[in-house]
């Protein structure tokens, strides 16, 4: 997704709809998440703060620069737009980040736990073989922002330690399944684990899952 190939005034619309799925979902609450989509010329169309994702509307979006300074737009930038804009570095080919923080998903990150074993084929092929946890990091850290970068040179998903979860995508549908993804995966390991041990995919099968990942296109462009 770029504003050349969607209509900006459907790219805003559609962040608009992504925002309110975001809260219809149960995965943000008071004024927690925020959607990014990266514009053509180093510009960024993103949701500003203070205000619920259910209430986002066309007037409190904002464009910002590659610095946060905001270009267009009447409101002020969510506090962590860094997190986002190092994600933008760490992955040149990203073209939305979501941080939200639904609420089993962000209890593993909350106990320093990743999303693991990945025992599921359709895990492997969407999201890789690893949803890591990064370690916590206070609002504004730098070097909160840098592991977010070097994370997200990685990995299409990835949880924050003490603050929900990220995913990125080449478009906003595709963000939007991988924190589907994310959650309903840390159910099943949450149920799985309360019935037993959790059986890892083989090494081999792992092996060819990734490689039908990568045929499909996805996963880091390297």
């Amino acid at each position: 997704m770029s504003e050349g190939f969607v209509p900006l005034p459907k790219l805003r619309a559609d962040v608009v709809s992504t925002s309110h799925r975001l809260h219809a979902n149960g995965w943000v609450a008071n004024h927690d998440g925020n959607v990014s989509v990266r514009l053509k010329g180093e510009r960024f169309l993103i949701t500003c703060t203070a205000v619920s994702k259910r209430d986002i509307d066309d007037a409190s979006l904002l464009v910002v620069d590659p610095q946060g300074k905001v270009l267009e737009g009447r409101r002020k930038p969510f506090g962590e737009l860094d997190l986002h804009l190092a994600v933008y570095r760490g992955r040149p080919e990203a073209q939305v980040v979501l941080h939200a923080h639904p609420p089993v998903a962000t209890a593993f990150g909350l106990v320093g736990q990743e999303l693991s074993p990945i025992a599921l084929p359709e895990m492997v092929v969407s999201l890789g073989d690893r949803v890591p946890t990064l370690q916590r990091a206070m609002p504004k850290d730098p070097e909160g922002a840098k592991r977010v970068e070097s994370a997200a040179s990685e990995y299409d998903a990835f949880l924050l330690s003490g603050n929900g979860v990220i995913t990125l995508g080449e478009d906003l549908t595709q963000a939007l399944l991988r924190m589907e993804l994310v959650e309903h995966y840390a159910k099943i390991l949450m149920a799985a684990r309360s019935l037993g041990t959790v059986q890892p995919l083989a090494p081999a099968d792992v092996q060819k899952l990734l490689e039908a990942r990568k045929k499909a296109g996805l996963g880091p462009r390297r």
